[in-house]
C-alpha cells in the first residue's frame, strides 16, 4: 500500500522529534543533577512526557499509513493523556514547592553551561518543529498533530524561561532567578496540565 507524501512527512518529523527529545531529556536531567537545579529537572521531566506523546503520535501515523485500526490507537492515546495529566499535575506541585522552598531558604543552584546550551537549542529547534507539524497537519487533517505542534511551541516558551533563569544566575549570581523562573515556568506547565485534563 502506497503511503501518501504528507503522512510520510509526518512520520519523519515525529522520528526527528523523538530523537531530539531523547537527547534533550538526557542532557537536561544530567545538567539538573550536576547543578542541583529544580528548573532543569522540571524541564527534563517535561521532555520525558513529550517523548511519550511523540511516541504515541508516531504510532498513530504509522497505523494510518498502513491502513490500520485508528480506533485502537485513539484509545491508547486517551489512556496516555490521562497518565500524562496526572504526571504534569505532580510536576506542577514539585516545581511550586521546590521554588518556594528555594526562595525561602536562599538555596542556590550552580551555574550550568550545559543547561544553557540545551535550553538555547530548544528555543531554536522547537519553533521549527511546531511550524513543520502544523503544515503537515493541515495536509493530512490531523488534530493530534496540531496538538503536538502546540506542545512544541509550549516547550519553546518553557525553554526561554529556563534559559533566562539560568543566564541570570550564571552571569549575575542572582541566586533567586532560577526559583522565580520556576514559578514563571508554572504558567506554561499549568496550561499544559489543564489541557491534558480537558483532553482526558
Amino acid at each position: 500500500m502506497a503511503v501518501s507524501a504528507p503522512i510520510s512527512s509526518g512520520i519523519r518529523i515525529e522520528i526527528f522529534t523523538l530523537v531530539y527529545m531523547a537527547f534533550e531529556t538526557l542532557l537536561s536531567l544530567a545538567a539538573a543533577v550536576a547543578a542541583h537545579s529544580v528548573l532543569l529537572a522540571a524541564f527534563g521531566i517535561d521532555s520525558i512526557l513529550e517523548l511519550l506523546s511523540g511516541g504515541i503520535l508516531l504510532w498513530r501515523l504509522r497505523v494510518e499509513a498502513n491502513g490500520g485500526d485508528l480506533e485502537r490507537v485513539e484509545s491508547a492515546e486517551k489512556r496516555a493523556t490521562k497518565l500524562t495529566a496526572i504526571v504534569l499535575l505532580l510536576l506542577c506541585l514539585y516545581v511550586l514547592v521546590s521554588s518556594i522552598y528555594g526562595l525561602v531558604t536562599h538555596a542556590r543552584a550552580e551555574s550550568s553551561p550545559l543547561g544553557i546550551a540545551v535550553s538555547f537549542a530548544a528555543l531554536i529547534v522547537m519553533p521549527y518543529l511546531a511550524y513543520e507539524k502544523k503544515r503537515i497537519a493541515r495536509d493530512i487533517q490531523s488534530a493530534a498533530l496540531v496538538e503536538d505542534a502546540t506542545a512544541s511551541i509550549t516547550c519553546a516558551y518553557m525553554a526561554g524561561t529556563v534559559l533566562l533563569g539560568l543566564l541570570l544566575n550564571t552571569l549575575f549570581g542572582w541566586w533567586w532567578a532560577e526559583d522565580v523562573a520556576g514559578l514563571v515556568f508554572l504558567f506554561w506547565l499549568g496550561r499544559e496540565t489543564l489541557e491534558a485534563f480537558a483532553e482526558s
